[in-house]
């Protein structure tokens, strides 16, 4: 969710309070609306349809809380941030209870206190859109358990049985075996309220990797210029995946040893113990008893996470879903991309599945998505690694397969082959770089950066 679309009603008393909170806010990005009484606040909550309610606690009236209870009772998804100069831990354990998300006191000592609370709850709106997006998408269409699990049925009957417990579950595969998308499915059938949160520990620097995981407070480090909350808080009532566990640092494996003990954590820099309810849901290619051979991942560790193992097989070992598969990637992609592809031809699927297919579902998806995007209106040249050239006929269907030979066969150099597929896709989209970059699967910077440098090459 952008800042733009977020929705912020201002409720105080205080006109003079109201005014300055929507000018900082306004100049922020957001859409602000001010009231000046609980009573007229619920009364266009209906037209304004805000994400966020910031109030006072104590109004001449209906009071902040009463506020926050009346309208939670209508619209639970609605947030709510409380302001009061009444400053006690009464007050403040009173409106967290209720509900609301974060508690500031006033007058304001900074503009920054209001802009960080606000950011969280945009923050954690974001997630949970996300989160429902994609729960959405898992509904819909063709039954993905049907794709997601063909030719894994005892896989699938793992996941069911564990799903909805609090087990911690470690997922083993090879790279571009589904892991992540597994994880998703855990948390959907889990019935879990809160986000899905995750992180790749094989991506992020070690310098950095506590911070992402925990949080860390202003001032803790060069850089940390504000209070920023960790992945475990993101993911409180929801569901953390850790994607390449076996590539977390040590440092940063003996808090998470913590978390799964005590459930409870320290963000960085900090003194206040935070305590955390999240599921947590792992991933590794690795084998781990090798690395704890190695002195870098902890043996302890491994024990508290491998409650619940999954091995997911690679696509080589599951040949008879290729099929399925790539007949969902095919039609998934061709609607994205505007192409009328419906089928493969015969002979194509047996070349398919005659391939072992070394980088999974991923080199799959890659394969085919790059065929679409190249296809002309009525003819598509298909590259499959080595193994086959593929030719789209005149009613949509991937047809016959025209051999490689070394006289038909031009060798380019890398550069060029990816030059060619962006011009091709900007043709596609008629020039329209969002939708190339997302085709192609870069961001819209890299292409950018791309198209400028082919410029200054000409």
């Amino acid at each position: 969710m952008e800042k733009q679309d977020f929705r912020i009603l201002v409720v105080d008393d205080e006109k003079s309070l109201v005014m300055l909170l929507s000018r900082i806010l306004k100049r922020e990005g957001y859409q602000v609306r001010g009231v000046y009484s609980g009573e007229e606040a619920f009364a266009v909550i209906p037209g304004f349809e805000p994400n966020l309610v910031i109030t006072d606690l104590k109004m001449p009236g209906m009071s902040g809380i009463e506020l926050m209870e009346k309208i939670k009772a209508e619209r639970p998804e609605i947030d709510f941030i409380m302001l009061t100069a009444y400053a006690s831990v009464e007050n403040a354990v009173a409106a967290m209870k209720c509900g609301a998300l974060d508690y500031l006191t006033k007058p304001l000592k900074n503009p920054d206190e209001l802009r960080i609370s606000v950011e969280k709850v945009l923050e954690r709106q974001t997630l949970i859109k996300t989160n429902e997006g994609w729960g959405q998408q898992l509904d819909g269409g063709l039954p993905p358990t049907d794709v997601i699990f063909a030719s894994m049925e005892g896989t699938w009957n793992q996941i069911q049985r564990v799903a909805d417990t609090e087990a911690t579950v470690l997922l083993h595969g090879e790279s571009g075996t589904g892991k992540s998308l597994i994880a998703k499915v855990i948390h959907k059938l889990s019935g879990k309220k809160g986000a899905f949160v995750e992180l790749n520990c094989a991506a992020m620097p070690e310098t950095l990797i506590e911070s992402e995981l925990f949080g860390h407070e202003k001032g803790a480090f060069t850089g940390a210029v504000k209070t920023k909350r960790g992945k475990f808080e993101m993911a409180q009532d929801g569901t953390i995946f850790l994607d390449e566990i076996g590539e977390m640092p040590l440092s940063a494996q003996a808090k998470l040893l913590r978390i799964l003990q005590e459930r409870a954590f320290e963000r960085v820099g900090g003194t206040l113990t935070l305590t955390t309810n999240a599921r947590i849901v792992a991933a590794t290619n690795r084998d781990l008893r090798m690395k704890i051979k190695e002195k870098s991942f902890r043996e302890d560790l491994y024990y508290r996470l491998n409650v619940f193992p999954i091995e997911l097989p690679p696509l080589r070992k599951r040949k008879e879903a290729i099929e399925v598969i790539g007949n969902y990637l095919l039609q998934d992609i061709s609607v994205r991309v505007g192409k009328g592809i419906q089928r493969f031809q015969d002979l194509a699927l047996e070349r398919m599945k005659e391939y072992d297919w070394p980088g999974n579902i991923r080199e799959l998806y890659n394969a085919i998505e790059r065929a679409v995007i190249l296809a002309d209106d009525n003819q598509v040249e298909l590259s499959l690694g080595d193994i086959a050239f593929l030719e789209m006929d005149n009613d949509g269907a991937i047809a016959h397969e025209k051999k490689p030979t070394d006289e038909k066969i031009e060798l380019k150099p890398l550069e060029e082959i990816e030059r060619e597929a962006i011009e091709k896709t900007l043709e596609k989209t008629k020039g329209h770089r969002k939708k190339a970059a997302d085709i192609l699967g870069i961001s819209l910077r890299a292409l950018q950066y791309k198209l400028k440098k082919y410029a200054e090459n000409k």
